[in-house]
C-alpha cells in the first residue's frame, strides 16, 4: 500500500511509525524539516523550497508540494493541513474517501471504549493530567496522550480492553473528526486561533465534533459558567452534566469542593495545591469526569493536595532580591493572562506579546490599565507595538518595547522589579517568530532567570 502523509508534525510522524516500514510513503510538507526520514525506493519526500510563514501550518499559497498525494492508496494528514487540502481537492469525493487523521485511526484501532476526551481553550493539559492521576489513584490503568505531547497512536500498543485513555484534544485535531469518546469534556471557551479558523463560529464547530458523534449512552461534561462550553456540549445526544454547578463538582461558599446532589465532600479548596482560582475549574472538571466514568473519587484528596501543576503554567522559577519570577508561557490568549494576573496577586512586571493571531486584547488592556496591579510592561514580538499603543491610549505608559532576546528581556524586566513584585512571562499569544513554540519561550525564560545573579 502507498500511504501519503501530509504534514510532518508529531501526529504525522506517529502515523508513519504506526503503519511501519512495509509500506511505500509519499511524505509532503510545506517546508523542509530536519526530522524527515531518509529517501529510499519506498520513501519519497517533497516540500517547498521557500520557508513557510511563521504561525500555524496550513496557510501557504503554493500548494504544489501536494502534487501526487491524491494518487496514494491512503492519505493521513496533519490536522493543520486541512484547509490546504480543501483548497487543493475541494469536494473531490475520491480524495476525501481515502483521507483520514490520526484521530480517526485511533478510534478505529483502540481496544477499549473507555476514552475520555478533553477540549477547551485553556486548561486542557492540567485537566487531562488530573483525570489520569485520579483514575490511577482509584486503581485504574490510564494512558494520557494527544495534544499534551505524546501522540495518541504511540500509546496504542500499550492499551488493553479495560484500560482508560485520557486524550487532550485541540481544535485542529477535531476539525474533521468523525468519532466521539464515551466521555467528552469541554472546558472554558474563549476566542482563539483566528489566524487559522476563518471565524469564531468555525472554531466552535470544530470543538463540537468531540460531542457530535456520541451515542445516547455517552456523557458530555461542560463548564456551567460558559455559554460556549454549554453550546458545544449541547451537540451531544448523550447525558449532559455541568461542572461548577450541581450535580457536577463545584465549590461551595464554605470553601469545600463537593460533587453530586448529596454534596459529597471531595476536598476543602484550602488543601488544594494547584495555585489560582482558575484551577478550581480544572479540578471540578476532572473530578466530574472521573465520577461519571467510574462512580467514585477514591483517593482524590491525596492527588489534589499534592499535584502542583504542569511546566510553563504559572511555574515559579525562582525568587531573587524579593521578586518572584513566574513562567506562564502557556498563556497564549489574553484571557489566560488575566487569569494569571489574578492568581499571582502581587504587583507585576509583565512580559507581553509575540505572534499576532488576530485576537481581541481590549479586555486585557483594560485589566492592565485599570486595576493598578501591573506597574510595568515589557512588550515583545510582532504584536508588541500594537499592544503598547493600545495601553498608551488607555493612559498606561510604563512600557518598554521590543526586547530582541530573552536575555535582554529579562534584564529589562529585572530593572523594574521591586521587593514583593512578580516578574511574569504571560504573553497572551503564540511565540512564533522569536521562539520555536511556547515551550522554547518558557525554557529560554527559565534559563535567563536562573542565570541572573
Amino acid at each position: 500500500m502507498k500511504i501519503g502523509i501530509v504534514g510532518w508534525g508529531l501526529e504525522a510522524q506517529s502515523a508513519h511509525r504506526f503503519f511501519g516500514p512495509e509500506h511505500e510513503y509519499l511524505i509532503v510538507n510545506e517546508s523542509k524539516q530536519a526530522g524527515f526520514p531518509a529517501q529510499t525506493d519506498k520513501v519519497q519526500v517533497q516540500y517547498l523550497e521557500k520557508e513557510a510563514p511563521a504561525g500555524i501550518g496550513g496557510q501557504v499559497q503554493d500548494l504544489s508540494y501536494l502534487k501526487g498525494v491524491e494518487n496514494c492508496d491512503k492519505i493521513v494528514y496533519q490536522p493543520t493541513a486541512y484547509f490546504n487540502l480543501k483548497k487543493a481537492y475541494a469536494d473531490n469525493a475520491e480524495f476525501w474517501t481515502k483521507a483520514t487523521t490520526v484521530y480517526d485511526i485511533f478510534f478505529e484501532n483502540c481496544p477499549t471504549k473507555n476514552i475520555i476526551g478533553v477540549t477547551g481553550t485553556k486548561g486542557k493539559g492540567t485537566t487531562s493530567t488530573l483525570i489520569t492521576k485520579l483514575l490511577e489513584a482509584a486503581g485504574k490503568t490510564a494512558h494520557l496522550g494527544g495534544n499534551i505531547g505524546t501522540p495518541i497512536l504511540d500509546i496504542l500498543p500499550n492499551v488493553k480492553e479495560d484500560d482508560w485513555v485520557v486524550w487532550e484534544l485541540a481544535n485542529f485535531q477535531l476539525k474533521a473528526a468523525s468519532h466521539s469518546p464515551r466521555i467528552a469534556v469541554c472546558l472554558m471557551i474563549t476566542t482563539e486561533h483566528l489566524d487559522w479558523h476563518p471565524n469564531f463560529e468555525d472554531y466552535i464547530d470544530s470543538k463540537a465534533n468531540l460531542f457530535r458523534h456520541q451515542a445516547a449512552t455517552d456523557t458530555a461534561i461542560y463548564f456551567a459558567d460558559n455559554e460556549y462550553s454549554k453550546k458545544i456540549a449541547g451537540f451531544s445526544p448523550g447525558k449532559q452534566v455541568p461542572y461548577f454547578a450541581a450535580p457536577g463538582a463545584r465549590v461551595k461558599q464554605d470553601g469545600k469542593i463537593v460533587i453530586g446532589q448529596e454534596e459529597t465532600i471531595i476536598i476543602p479548596k484550602a488543601d488544594v495545591k494547584l495555585p489560582g482560582e482558575h484551577n478550581l475549574q480544572n479540578i471540578c472538571a476532572a473530578c466530574t469526569a472521573v465520577f461519571e466514568a467510574i462512580g467514585s473519587l477514591d483517593n482524590a484528596r491525596t492527588v489534589l493536595s499534592s499535584f502542583s501543576g504542569l511546566e510553563h503554567r504559572l511555574e515559579l522559577v525562582r525568587e531573587l532580591d524579593g521578586a518572584k519570577y513566574y513562567d506562564d508561557s502557556f498563556a497564549t490568549t489574553p484571557e489566560a493572562v488575566i487569569v494569571a494576573l489574578r492568581a499571582v496577586t502581587r504587583p507585576v512586571v509583565l512580559i507581553l506579546g509575540g505572534h499576532d493571531k488576530g485576537l481581541d486584547y481590549k479586555g486585557l488592556v483594560d485589566e492592565i490599565a485599570s486595576r493598578g496591579q501591573v506597574h510595568h510592561v515589557v512588550t515583545i514580538g510582532e504584536i508588541g507595538p500594537k499592544l503598547a499603543q493600545s495601553l498608551r491610549e488607555k493612559g498606561f505608559t510604563a512600557i518598554t518595547e521590543d526586547g530582541k532576546s530573552m536575555k535582554e528581556i529579562i534584564i529589562e524586566a529585572r530593572s523594574w522589579a521591586r521587593t514583593g513584585d512578580a516578574v511574569l512571562l504571560s504573553c497572551g499569544t503564540s511565540s512564533f517568530g522569536m521562539f520555536k513554540d511556547y515551550k522554547d519561550r518558557g525554557d529560554q525564560f527559565k534559563q535567563a532567570v536562573l542565570a541572573l545573579s
